[in-house]
C-alpha cells in the first residue's frame, strides 16, 4: 500500500524558494483549486528607495513552529483544505527574489484563497522574523516593525 504524502510542507531556511515546486507537491487529484502568494523583494520600503535586498533573521525552529500553529488554525477553520505549504527564506534575499510563498490547495476556490490570506497576514503578524532594509551604502532595521502577536482561532 503507498503511503500517503504529507499535508503541511514548512519551511524557514536560507535555500531559494520555489513557487512552481510548491504548487506541483500541492496539486492534488481531490482538489480543484490552488492558491499561491510569492513575496517578492522591491526596490522600496517605507523609509528607502533604492532597496537592493532584505536580510531575515530567526530562529529557524522558533519560525517554524509559529507556522505550524498558523496551519493547524487555517486547518480547523477550513477542514476540507488539501495541502498547504508555507516557505520563508533567511538571509540575504536580493531585489525580485522571493522572501515568502504560501501555497494552498482546496476542493474550492473560496476556501483556498481564504486560507491562503490568513496564512500571510498572519505570518507577518506572528511570525519572530526581523528584516533588514539593505541598499548602497547601508542598511537598517525595517520600519515596518510591529508586535509580535499570538495566533488566534477566532
Amino acid at each position: 500500500m503507498a503511503s500517503i504524502p504529507p499535508l503541511d510542507w514548512i519551511s524557514v531556511a536560507p535555500s531559494e524558494l520555489s513557487v512552481g515546486e510548491l504548487i506541483a507537491w500541492a496539486t492534488r487529484a481531490d482538489c480543484g483549486a490552488i492558491v499561491a502568494f510569492s513575496g517578492t523583494v522591491r526596490d522600496s520600503s517605507g523609509s528607502h528607495d533604492e532597496i537592493e535586498a532584505l536580510e531575515y533573521e530567526t530562529s529557524e525552529e522558533l519560525a517554524e513552529r509559529s507556522i505550524r500553529e498558523i496551519v493547524g488554525v487555517a486547518r480547523r477553520r477550513w477542514p476540507a483544505l488539501g495541502a498547504v505549504a508555507v516557505h520563508h527564506k533567511t538571509g540575504r534575499v536580493a531585489l525580485t527574489e522571493t522572501a515568502v510563498v504560501v501555497v494552498v490547495s482546496s476542493p474550492h476556490r473560496q476556501e483556498a484563497f481564504a486560507a491562503a490570506q490568513f496564512c500571510i497576514d498572519t505570518l507577518k503578524e506572528s511570525v519572530p522574523m526581523w528584516k533588514r532594509d539593505v541598499w548602497s551604502g547601508g542598511s537598517e532595521w525595517s520600519s515596518d516593525t510591529r508586535d509580535i502577536i499570538k495566533v488566534r482561532e477566532g
